[in-house]
Order: structure tokens, then C-alpha cells, then sequence
């Protein structure tokens, strides 16, 4: 009926706004509610014939399933979700019903998902779901699903931070950094508030893109070599150049970066123009170059982190990480640490992602024992001995990241410029 929209398709501006403004309560551009209200304002002629609204997620469960639910974690960015009652806020649900023209023959919640919280089902495998994935009847249905999450939901899973007072890190095409709260926050544009799987409050703050202007640089590196008869392995690659920004000046040397593919919101960027910007004067060495990059990849995530510290006296005692930004040893978790200013945790699955922590919360319906939360679940019966990395950065390397950050701040004109000069 219409282009799928991803995260990073930022053109929902005025209803992203308009729908804070109605709910008392931020609304992200990439939320799907801020989707559909913008894909209405434009009377987008496929409206009255609307179905469903769906993540990816989403989608492909009911193809498996044939079952329209959505894990909590993952409906807590499509809608805003009442804590008390564990689905989607009745009041704004109404609120929202308000702005549907009479034409339209739905309302909201026919074309919501139905919420469902760790631990209950998803339904299972239908004979149609096998047949999609194993088109040879290979695979048999009956399997049972668990409730589809994102990569949010999935990312606190496979990190172990669920349980209040714990944060994560999930850094890789996108990066978001997620504090378990007990309490309401006000409303900030960079703050966002979702849930765990399980449904405790969760403060987010986004980055629409994370590793892949690092992606284009490395590649083009490995151009390089290849072209003078010295072509390295991607890994190889990868983990080399990570290293060399360990070398690099704790602030970049003078070179700063914007790795902005896509919009962000954070900054108030509506189009993306990666940027790489070098003082005259400025050595030009691989690892400022890369250090740089790697800082760049985080200043986002380190803008919204000093709102929670600032200005709601969030407290954040140590974070744990994952995703592929983490995967060379000791490197994205000691700038983590730089820039955030505490103690970071990988675990050995940290490379793993969100395949993970799904198939995590799919044990957890199948295995969990009677009252069992889980929280617990993973505390004693996944990570009770899992093999972890704990790293914290020196003061001058996150003396460093505050310069840097600073001049990240000052710079964010030059690339909205960018944007303006290059349509």
C-alpha cells in the first residue's frame, strides 16, 4: 500500500511535535504512531484502506504466526505504554482516536498489535510460517515464538539489564543507551521513554546511525591495500584500525566528524551529510583520524546522557554493552567509557546482539519457574557465570572526550549547513 519507513527516515517532524504536544510526552520521529499521524496530515490516499500497523518485527511473526502481537519493549516505540496496565496508554489512545477523520473505518487500536509482556506466548509456528521459512516442508509447525521485541528489548536481554538501575549500551547501524528507571521522567526531545520486555520504564536516549560511516571509511582502507597488492580480511581490518585510535589524542587532535548518514534527532538534523572536518594545522594521522570516528560515533548517545545526569539526576553507576562497535577487544569500551564516564561491562556474547537476547526471552517462556521474574531469570540461570570484561577510562581520556564533545556541540551548525547547501 505505501514504502516501508525505517528508523532513519526522518520526515515526521510536524507530527512528531504536535503529538508531543497532545500527550505531554515525547514523541520521536522514528516512533510509528509519529509515522502514521505524519502519513495522515500528508492524506496519503492508502489511509481508508489500512490494515495494520506494523514494525518488522511485527510483520514477520504474523507471517509465522499468524498472530498480530508485539513484545512490550517493541510496542513501547510504536505507542506510548501506561506502566499500571501494561499496554498502550488508554488516555492518549482516546486523544489520538480524536484526530481520525470520519472517513477513515478504524480506529487506533484495530490497527495496533495486541502487547504482550515477557513470558506469555506469541503463538506458534503455523504450517503457512514453516512453509516461508522452509519452502522444501523440511521444518515442521507447532514450534513455539515468544512475543516479537526489537532490537531495544532484545539488546536489554542479551546484556542482562532489565532489573532497575541497570543500563545498556547497544551500538552498531544505530546506537541507543537505555537506563531501567523507577520513576517518570519530564519530557525532552533527546530522551525518549520505552520498556523493558517485562514492562519496567526504561529512559532511551537514540542515535540514528552508529557504525556505518565507520563501515565506508574502513572499506575504503581496505581498497587501499588491496590496490597496492596487500589485501587484509575484513576482521583483520577492522580490528587494526580499532587499535590504532587507542593511539590516538584523547580529544581527536584537532579533527572532528559528524557520522551522519541519516537524519538525527538529537541534534536537530532532519537529512544526514557525514562530515569530516580537520583544523588547519591539525596532524592528519590514522589514529586521530580513527579515534575521531569513533568519538563521533558516540556524542550523540554522550548529549542525551548529560540531560539524564543533569537535569533529572539520573544516576548511572556503570553501563553494559554489546553490538558490533564492541566487537574488537577493549576499544569501543574504553571510549564508551570515556564518554559516558563510567565503568563498562562486555560480555563474551557482546558481538551477538539481538538474535540473542531474543532467543533469550524465547527461553525464559519456555523454562521460566512459577513467580520466576525476568530479571532473576537471567541473573541465576543465564549470566550467573558468564565471562565479562569491566573497563573504566583514565581522567585524560575522558577529560578528552568532554573537549571533543564541546566541539562537537559548537560544530552541529557547520553540518545543518551542509545539509542546506547540498540538497
Amino acid at each position: 500500500l505505501t514504502g516501508f519507513r525505517t528508523w532513519r527516515n526522518t520526515i515526521t517532524a510536524e507530527a512528531a511535535e504536535r503529538l508531543t504536544e497532545l500527550f505531554s510526552f515525547t514523541v520521536p520521529q522514528r516512533w510509528s504512531i509519529a509515522h502514521l499521524y505524519q502519513a495522515m496530515l500528508n492524506r496519503e490516499e492508502h489511509l481508508p484502506r489500512l490494515a495494520s500497523l506494523a514494525t518488522v518485527s511485527v510483520y514477520l511473526h504474523h507471517l509465522l504466526t499468524g498472530e498480530f502481537t508485539v513484545g512490550i519493549g517493541e510496542a513501547s516505540g510504536m505507542f506510548p505504554i501506561d506502566s499500571e496496565t501494561l499496554d498502550y496508554d488508554e488516555s492518549m489512545i482516546r486523544a489520538f482516536d480524536a484526530l481520525i477523520p470520519g472517513e477513515y473505518p478504524w480506529q487506533l487500536r484495530d490497527v495496533l498489535p495486541k502487547v504482550r509482556t515477557a513470558g506469555q506466548t506469541g503463538g506458534v509456528l503455523t504450517e503457512a510460517g514453516a512453509r516461508f521459512l522452509d519452502p522444501t516442508g523440511t521444518l515442521k509447525p507447532g514450534i513455539p515464538l515468544a512475543p516479537p521485541e526489537g532490537d531495544a528489548g532484545t539488546g536489554m536481554t542479551a546484556t542482562n539489564s532489565v532489573r532497575v538501575g541497570t543500563g545498556n549500551v547497544s551500538a552498531g547501524t544505530s546506537a541507543f543507551i537505555m537506563i531501567v528507571s523507577d520513576k517518570k521522567l519530564a519530557a525532552h526531545r533527546e530522551i525518549n521513554m520505552v520498556t523493558t520486555p517485562d514492562g519496567a520504564p526504561v529512559a532511551m536516549t537514540h542515535a540514528n546511525t552508529c557504525t556505518s560511516d565507520i563501515n565506508a571509511w574502513v572499506g575504503l582502507f581496505g581498497e587501499a591495500l588491496a590496490l597496492f597488492g596487500h589485501p587484509v580480511g575484513k576482521d583483520e581490518l577492522y580490528t587494526r584500525l580499532f587499535q590504532s585510535a587507542l593511539e590516538g589524542a584523547p580529544d581527536g587532535g584537532g579533527l572532528m566528524a559528524f557520522n551522519c548518514v541519516a537524519g538525527e534527532d538529537v541534534i536537530g538534523l532532519d537529512e544526514g551529510r557525514p562530515l569530516f572536518l580537520r583544523k588547519p594545522g591539525a596532524p592528519l594521522t590514522l589514529s586521530d583520524f580513527f579515534r575521531t570516528h569513533l568519538m563521533s560515533a558516540l556524542a550523540t548517545l554522550a548529549i542525551g546522557v548529560d540531560i539524564l545526569k543533569n537535569e533529572e539526576q539520573v544516576a548511572i553507576r556503570s553501563l553494559c554493552a554489546h553490538g558490533g562497535y564492541f566487537k574488537t577487544p577493549g576499544v569501543g569500551q574504553r571510549l564508551l567509557s570515556a564518554a559516558i564516564g563510567v565503568p563498562v561491562t562486555v560480555m563474551e556474547t557482546a558481538g551477538e546482539g539481538g538474535p540473542y537476547g531474543m532467543a533469550l526471552l524465547a527461553a525464559y517462556m519456555l523454562r521460566r519457574k512459577e513467580g520466576e521474574s525476568l530479571a532473576d531469570y537471567l541473573d541465576n540461570r543465564v549470566f550467573a557465570g558468564a565471562e565479562t570484561t569491566v573497563l573504566t577510562a583514565d581522567k585524560t581520556e575522558i577529560a578528552g572526550f568532554r573537549r571533543f564533545l564541546d566541539s562537537y556541540r559548537k560544530a552541529i551548525p557547520t553540518v545543518k549547513t551542509a545539509v542546506e547547501t547540498t540538497r
